[in-house]
């Protein structure tokens, strides 16, 4: 009996080019050298197995990790660096960045490709609806607010919404059509199966480990067949795309891609996986940074 094989999965690295506000400077053992805005900043970077091609690097600030594989540690500043923050722009959006106790600065600039797609995929539709999961500090929500989606925010941090509600202040958007809920994005989503709601395009940025706003616990291996699973019934024959982002878990594209076609396979379309990657200034090389799958209708 002859089996029909479903067809290999395409593997595709989406590239964060330097941008006015940001640029990957230099990187190497282990560490790798960012610009954001006016400062500079070094953090590790276990993948950057390489030598960095400058000797020495001139920041304004280092990220030294804890002895813990958790993320912990702490900031050590060489020149002044404004602890409440400071304003960046990626497009339309506006938002503020700063040293934050978990060795990021407030965004994720890797994901500047990502943002751009969902634009392109919107692009044409009629007051498209977005749903941003695990939504943080509002940027991807904002770039796609500036293009006249209809945005749903959804982080369980009251810390992280404020931030994104303050962002889009900054931007310019807080009269935008943009509902900031806080709540466990696995419960919100199952309401929202429950109302029947549709939505266009979907984002979603899991973390391996988190708490709801009531004590919710939230582990990805475990956790997101479940959510992906609830997100499938969002989508119907009008919506556009899903995209899913995965950081610091030791999980394969491949894992994520196999688990959207399990889910999604019954819809027209495309299912596609890989990394995302930003290119470093200094000779142009790629550092992997996440891994994504997405569905996309053709």
């Amino acid at each position: 009996m002859s089996i029909t094989l479903p067809p290999t999965l395409p593997l595709t690295t989406m590239v964060g080019e330097p941008w006015a506000d940001y640029g990957l400077i230099d990187s190497g053992a282990g560490r790798k050298l960012e610009r954001y805005g006016p400062f500079r900043f070094i953090r590790p970077e276990p993948q950057a197995m390489w030598q960095p091609a400058q000797a020495d690097w001139d920041a304004h600030g280092s990220f030294i990790p804890a002895s813990d594989e958790d993320g912990g540690g702490r900031w050590h500043f060489d020149k002044p660096v404004p602890r409440d923050g400071w304003p960046l722009r990626w497009e339309e959006a506006r938002f503020q960045a700063n040293c934050t106790p978990f060795r990021h600065l407030g965004f994720f600039p890797d994901m500047a490709p990502v943002w751009q797609w969902a634009r392109e995929r919107l692009h044409g539709v009629d007051a498209p609806h977005f749903l941003n999961l695990f939504g943080y500090t509002g940027v991807g929500t904002l770039a796609l607010s500036a293009t006249g989606a209809q945005c749903v925010h959804v982080d369980a941090s009251k810390k992280s919404v404020a931030q994104a509600r303050a962002n889009a202040a900054l931007s310019g958007m807080e009269s935008n059509p943009v509902r900031w809920i806080i709540d466990d994005a696995a419960k919100f989503v199952a309401r929202e199966v429950r109302r029947e709601r549709r939505y266009h395009g979907i984002l979603l940025d899991p973390p391996k480990y988190g708490r709801g706003p009531d004590g919710e616990i939230w582990r990805l291996e475990e956790d997101l067949p479940g959510l992906i699973a609830d997100c499938r019934r969002l989508l119907d024959g009008e919506s556009r795309f899903l995209f899913l982002t995965v950081y610091a878990v030791r999980m394969s594209a491949l894992a994520i891609g196999e688990l959207v076609r399990a889910h999604l396979g019954d819809l027209p379309g495309r299912i596609e996986c890989g990394e995302l990657a930003v290119r470093e200034e200094a000779r142009g090389l790629l550092l992997p940074t996440a891994i994504w799958a997405r569905w996309t209708r053709d």
